[in-house]
């Protein structure tokens, strides 16, 4: 018994990837569920096959972070989920493109400044203030090492990366004293559709980056963050950084011959 079991946890992001891992091992930790997506099919599905497997409570939210009115919206029409959610995993987020910043897409840098940076910030902006009043709660964001070190074509990505990092870094302070906790999960190389979304749908190019090594997989973030939220009242894990063995920085990996 991990002591999660009746608590409330909302996920963002949680059709696929990274979301989806965290939301599935956080119910077999007893949690009932919140799950927010934009892709209302793949969002039902989750909701189901946890409901069926795990038998707890789920419940679905579909917006897009990026719209705050939408974020607004949706938890001000459940109050009484703010009321009692007590783990809140900033999950939603993404990477597009690997182009030098002299030729980028500004469309794609407002997609992932709205998304991984403005999005987060809006969720927890709606979260937060509950957590603070009952004094208990605990916030947990999904990083990158691409928050620690930067790399050719991931200028942007690696900024949004580094501001949840300053994110997470300020809110311990502003939440010091109110029994909140504040943890950053930042993975390294993962096998998710991370990069069939950087890469534009272009799966050759996305496996490649993972060709001759092996990196993490969803369920390894989610254990990090299950390990994080079931420690004791009085510890808060404040960062972990997750590599695959086969990784030492974003520049540095071992890929075998084939």
């Amino acid at each position: 018994m991990s002591g999660m079991e009746g608590r409330w946890a909302l996920v963002t992001g949680a059709t696929s990837g990274f979301g989806e891992a965290i939301a599935r091992r956080l119910a077999a930790e007893g949690c009932r569920l919140a799950i927010t997506g934009r892709r209302v099919d793949r969002l039902e599905r989750v909701a189901a096959e946890i409901r069926s497997e795990r038998k707890v409570d789920v419940r679905t939210l579909r917006f897009d972070v990026r719209d705050r009115a939408a974020v607004e919206a949706a938890l001000a029409g459940e109050r009484d989920l703010l009321d009692r959610v007590e783990v809140l995993v900033n999950n939603a987020g993404l990477a597009l493109a690997l182009e030098p910043l002299q030729s980028g897409d500004p469309v794609d840098w407002d997609q992932m400044i709205d998304t991984n940076v403005k999005g987060l910030l809006y969720v927890t902006r709606a979260v937060l203030p509950g957590m603070v009043a009952r004094g208990r709660g605990h916030v947990v964001q999904i990083g990158s090492v691409a928050g620690h070190q930067v790399y050719a074509g991931g200028a942007v990505y690696s900024a949004t990366k580094y501001a949840v990092r300053a994110i997470s870094d300020a809110m311990r302070y502003d939440v010091l004293g109110s029994g909140v906790r504040v943890t950053n999960i930042e993975p390294g190389l993962a096998d998710t559709e991370f990069g069939v979304v950087r890469f534009k749908g272009d799966r050759a190019r996305a496996d490649a980056v993972y060709q001759g090594l092996t990196p993490l997989r969803a369920e390894d973030v989610a254990d990090a963050v299950a390990w994080a939220v079931t420690r004791p009242a009085h510890v808060n894990v404040q960062s972990m950084l997750l590599m695959p063995t086969d990784q030492a920085s974003p520049h540095a990996v071992h890929r075998r011959k084939p």
